[in-house]
């Protein structure tokens, strides 16, 4: 027969039993979530150095924060950051001259302009290549797009760009301060992703972004922009406490944009990097691999680490 004292002592083991397997479990995602600070760079490989930094500064009115050191140059334009590196490594390939807007290797960054008129002017003066046909206003039946002015157009390198000219309801604040620069800063950059869900399994649920818009884009506007035909995009926005912000662009159709080819490579001129300041550099593994990314440089507590999302873009975390 049982007496009071053994009887709890007994209960007490039982539920030490019962709570020892949740005590034991490993940590969830969301326990090792990081924060992401900021996006602080985007990076373009080039294929020559000086005819770049001399396009992005005479064409686009970017910056050098410093002289080039080597086969780098850092460039700004308003608060934001871009850097090109030039690569010479044997076997480096250029970009497709068949890369389409809706491939998935596709990434870019939006230029905000005070006029897009003045801008694509400027941009036709300097015989840029164009994407778009000619500047599009985005439908006003679509409110999270409506009256958005925007152009697809490339660089030397093939490297499609965008400018953008927000309306006095969308956008940062800072974008509707009127002056006498057509060229303002770097909204966001923008990339495609095959599956919006899985991508952001990495980008909210292990670094921490936020969602801060959604849109669901079609239509003969956003046909002519992009130059893909049937275009229909699920757009997500993201952004992090400071820097421009990450758009996931999926495209609902077609759905025939090809993967990253096979083989490539850091030195190829599709492999846009993007730096990011996280508030530690150690990155769990199994997480990264959780939301379909690898590593590619880097260990659990190393920093930069240099992994490679779902789809095949280049994300540099860094520490603080």
């Amino acid at each position: 027969m049982l007496t009071p004292r053994t009887a709890r002592t007994a209960t007490v083991v039982a539920l030490l039993l019962l709570t020892l397997p949740l005590l034991l479990r490993p940590a969830t995602p969301a326990q090792e979530t990081l924060v992401t600070e900021s996006v602080d760079a985007v990076v373009i490989p080039v294929s020559d150095l000086g005819r770049a930094v001399t396009f992005y500064s005479t064409v686009l009115s970017f910056e050098p924060v410093d002289e080039p050191r080597g086969r780098s140059a850092r460039m700004r334009l308003g608060r934001e950051f871009i850097e090109l590196v030039e690569s010479s490594a044997p076997g480096r390939r250029p970009v497709p001259t068949d890369s389409r807007s809706n491939d998935r290797w596709f990434q870019h960054v939006a230029i905000i302009v005070n006029d897009m008129e003045q801008a694509y002017l400027w941009l036709r003066r300097h015989h840029v290549e164009h994407v778009s046909a000619e500047p599009q206003r985005l439908p006003d039946w679509n409110p999270n797009a409506s009256g958005i002015w925007a152009f697809y157009f490339k660089d030397p390198d093939g490297h499609v760009l965008e400018i953008l000219q927000f309306p006095p309801d969308k956008g940062d604040a800072r974008w509707q301060v009127s002056g006498d620069r057509v060229f303002l800063g770097i909204d966001h950059t923008a990339i495609v992703v095959g599956d919006t869900e899985r991508s952001l399994r990495l980008y909210r649920d292990v670094l921490g972004f936020k969602v801060v818009g959604r849109s669901e884009n079609y239509g003969p506007e956003q046909e002519r922009l992009n130059n893909v035909s049937a275009a229909r995009l699920r757009i997500t926005t993201l952004h992090a406490a400071n820097g421009p912000g990450v758009e996931l662009l999926e495209y609902l159709s077609p759905r025939d944009g090809r993967p990253l080819p096979a083989g490539s490579g850091l030195n190829d001129l599709i492999a846009w990097r993007t730096v990011m300041t996280v508030a530690s550099p150690r990155v769990v593994t199994p997480l990264v691999a959780s939301a379909g990314a690898a590593m590619l440089a880097g260990s659990a507590g190393q920093a930069p680490l240099i992994i490679r999302d779902a789809d095949g873009h280049v994300l540099e975390l860094r520490g603080r």
